[in-house]
């Protein structure tokens, strides 16, 4: 991997780490593109680089979220799922679904179906949830459960949390910020169990790696994210859907056949 190659891929991360796209998904398909091997510094480069997109959330949301209790009940609860399947199944989602690219096409189609299916029959409703406050901490927990689903490469975490609160009567913007905010404790936990598992024995070029897809990251996520939230407050994820099926299947076509 060199200097451009890991830009590409944190542009990539910032881009579709919080959109209902799959960022794993998305870096497994662009290290693919751009011919970088699955090495294990390349999957620690992966994952350790998704700090700089929770820093962009930590940033946005410090001050109007991060200081409500009541919120971070809710984040709590949410995360606890994804929490046990993750270190229960550490080793086995590393060794075997990251950086599978069958795996990940299948499930950026199937997801993208699920979420244009799900907005045909939603209907957005004064009745339904406007702030994360609101939320009860059963149906944080049952988002919690969606999200875990996101341990398959190319599910998207952030699809998963949004489609179970909208099936949960979440408005639209609400779900995108619950997604947001639980990213941060989901994330911090897969990077800091991936750190524990490494020895740190990466070379001065490595580190110099790791530093430009951390800051590429931060910024491109801070773009993405307040971009995005303008997108949700006036329009559904239909064309996240579309988008998935697309990729998938040109994908398909174009590097796999």
């Amino acid at each position: 991997m060199n200097v451009l190659q890991a830009l590409i891929l944190s542009i990539v991360e910032g881009i579709s780490e919080f959109l209902p796209i799959s960022s794993t998904g998305h870096m497994i398909l662009a290290a693919d593109i751009l011919k970088i091997a699955q090495t294990g510094f390349v999957k620690d480069f992966e994952i350790i680089i998704q700090l700089g997109a929770i820093l962009a959330i930590v940033v946005l949301y410090w001050n109007s979220l991060f200081k409500s209790v009541a919120v971070w009940k809710r984040i709590i609860v949410a995360f606890i799922p994804t929490g046990i399947i993750g270190l229960l199944l550490f080793k086995f989602i590393k060794t075997y679904l990251l950086g599978n690219l069958y795996v990940t096409l299948i499930s950026l189609l199937v997801g993208g179906i699920v979420l244009i299916v799900l907005e045909l029959i939603y209907k957005e409703k004064e009745s339904h949830i406007e702030k994360i406050e609101d939320m009860t901490l059963p149906k944080a927990f049952v988002i919690g459960l969606f999200q875990s689903i996101a341990v398959i490469p190319g599910v998207s975490r952030s699809a998963a949390t949004i489609v179970g609160a909208l099936f949960l009567g979440t408005k639209r913007k609400t779900a995108a910020e619950f997604s947001f905010i639980l990213a941060v404790p989901t994330m911090l936990a897969a990077t800091g169990l991936d750190l524990i598992k490494t020895n740190f024995s990466y070379s001065l070029n490595e580190w110099m790696l790791l530093a430009v897809g951390f800051f590429g990251a931060f910024v491109v996520a801070l773009i993405s994210v307040k971009l995005f939230l303008k997108y949700v407050q006036k329009n559904n994820f239909i064309i996240f859907g579309v988008y998935r099926i697309i990729a998938a299947i040109l994908f398909y076509l174009i590097v796999l056949r």
